[in-house]
């Protein structure tokens, strides 16, 4: 069946096995946390208090992503948000009750960076290296550009 399943699909499908289980580890440890949480707390634990742009850049991810993200943090009690610099600029910090769980997030981020080292052994070419080469071509050169070349039949 994924022989038929698109590139997007396939990756969806690849994403969900993976945080699925991570996200069922964390409710075994009693944490009310979702694993796209993740990119935010690192930039919160690693930086402090920091812009939405900030976290943005800090992580990879887009200012939307960033900003969807935190508003689901701050409904779970997660983080708050103040004004910054300008009526713009939001700062977020880590609410008390997620600094609370750092502890054990860094174990079960550990656990997950073994088990996902076990997953590139176990494959022909790690998944990990596969997906840095990936985003480093997709930065070079767009999806978006690829596609439109395609859609007007330019093979170059």
């Amino acid at each position: 069946m994924l022989q038929s399943m698109t590139l997007g699909t396939s990756l969806r499908h690849l994403l969900g096995l993976l945080d699925g289980d991570v996200q069922r580890a964390y409710e075994a440890a009693g944490l009310d946390y979702r694993p796209r949480f993740t990119p935010v707390v690192r930039a919160l634990v690693g930086l402090g208090p920091q812009s939405i742009r900030a976290i943005a850049v800090h992580s990879g991810l887009t200012h939307s992503a960033v900003s969807q993200t935190v508003a689901a943090m701050a409904k779970a009690g997660l983080v708050t948000c103040a004004a910054g610099r300008d009526e713009r600029e939001r700062i977020v910090t880590a609410a008390p009750r997620l600094i609370g769980m750092v502890p054990v997030l860094e174990r079960i981020w550990a656990a997950t960076n073994a088990a996902a080292a076990d997953l590139d052994g176990e494959l022909a070419y790690p998944l990990s290296g596969i997906v840095a080469e990936a985003i480093a071509a997709l930065e070079a050169t767009p999806f978006g550009e690829r596609l439109a070349k395609k859609q007007t039949g330019d093979a170059c």
